[in-house]
């Protein structure tokens, strides 16, 4: 891709982005794998089954795509998914907590949920028999659908039941299952990019854009990794501060893939950027499976990062403030207030997180565990103000009119 074309803005639905976060994991697990059985390499389970849960649960919070088909998206659905990515949030973090719960949860998702996604698009009136009949690259819908469910149902099996295959010919079927929803993925793109009409909107009275759906899980994220850091620092649980790195790498990649924000600022959703993005979820996968490989750089990594981020942003809220000083205003909104204070706290404690990675030891454990929770909720709170701020917009529009 020449250097113009990287530059280009990249029209990339969220489905799609999903797919190519989903592919970039099996692909890199079926990769790794295939050293790990050799005994070069050590192999932390637990860091891919949350892995998977979390993105799982990322369909259903933002697509309304369940396991088992579309459903509208609802209040309880979105409940479902915020559990779901819980359990895949701490199972990454803290190995063996949940047993053999996600394993149960994944089996069911790929396995019975692959089978029934095959049926459904068999005999859905909407789906085979209209691709069918339209052709070109919807038979290549056709062909990536129907590998990707029958091998989803394969892993499934191989989940429940480990034995069944070698860790060799598990990593032979994870890397045609990457391959697959990659094929898939491209398709699906170039189905969008030619009939714009086929994109479809999540269906349901739950008005959860993309961004904010990513401060969602963000937010969960922290509140979980600052309680559960209250007692890993107590000594009264383990912790994986590999799989912990990866799966923030990996949100970081999400936004940056879906709507071009950045750890250090907004930017036009390039090519360049998706594979910005892409190479940040592929770092974070690695760092998931293989416990301790890519610790130190990332730790480093994400440390400039927020750092950078958190004094950008506050740097351009304090600018207009110092600009606009001596001028008449009129009073400001007090929802403006405590936005304005929320997003300084929150960028104050982005450069301490940051400042804390970089320099060992310099806050303790359980002060980190409590500031992350805090910004957590914060992010929670950020939700609500903006939704706030939405309905006092659309009041404001309708006494206009």
């Amino acid at each position: 891709m020449a250097g113009r074309d990287l530059l280009k803005r990249a029209e990339i639905g969220f489905d799609v982005v999903v797919l190519l976060v989903a592919g970039a994991t099996m692909l890199i697990t079926g990769t790794l794998l295939f050293p790990v059985a050799a005994g070069l390499l050590p192999y932390y389970e637990n860091g891919l089954y949350g892995l998977l849960l979390f993105i799982f649960a990322l369909q259903m919070i933002t697509l309304g795509r369940t396991p088992f088909g579309d459903a509208p998206r609802s209040k309880a659905l979105l409940a479902t998914g915020c559990a779901i990515a819980a359990t895949g949030i701490v199972t990454c973090f803290i190995p063996d907590i949940f047993s053999r719960v996600p394993r149960i949860i994944l089996s069911i998702c790929f396995g019975p949920g692959s089978v029934a996604l095959l049926l459904q698009m068999i005999f859905s009136r909407d789906k085979l028999p209209k691709w069918r009949k339209c052709g070109g690259v919807f038979l290549h819908l056709i062909a990536g659908c129907t590998v990707v469910y029958i091998l989803s149902a394969l892993i499934g099996l191989l989940i429940f039941r480990q034995n069944l295959l070698s860790t060799s010919i598990t990593a032979v079927v994870a890397l045609l299952s990457g391959t697959s929803l990659i094929y898939l993925a491209v398709t699906l793109h170039r189905i969008y990019t030619a009939y714009p009409e086929a994109v479809r909107e999540p269906e349901g009275d739950l008005d959860l854009p993309i961004d904010r759906a990513m401060i969602l899980l963000t937010g969960i994220f922290m509140v979980l990794l600052g309680l559960l850091l209250v007692p890993v620092s107590l000594g009264r649980l383990p912790f994986s501060g590999s799989a912990q790195i990866g799966l923030l790498m990996i949100i970081l990649a999400l936004q940056m893939l879906s709507t071009g924000s950045s750890p250090i600022g907004p930017f036009p959703r390039t090519w360049l950027m998706i594979i910005v993005g892409l190479s940040f979820a592929s770092l974070g996968v690695i760092s998931c499976i293989i416990p301790g490989l890519l610790v130190s750089p990332l730790t480093v990594l994400i440390g400039v990062l927020n750092i950078l981020g958190g004094g950008l942003m506050l740097k351009r809220i304090f600018t207009p403030m110092i600009k606009g000083a001596g001028r008449e205003t009129g009073p400001v909104p007090a929802i403006l207030v405590r936005l304005n204070l929320v997003q300084v706290t929150m960028n104050v404690v982005s450069i301490m997180f940051g400042t804390s990675m970089l320099v060992h030891n310099l806050i303790p454990g359980l002060v980190i565990g409590v500031i992350l929770a805090a910004n957590g909720g914060l992010l929670l709170y950020l939700m609500r103000i903006m939704y706030v701020i939405d309905a006092m917009k659309k009041e404001a529009g309708r006494s206009a009119v």
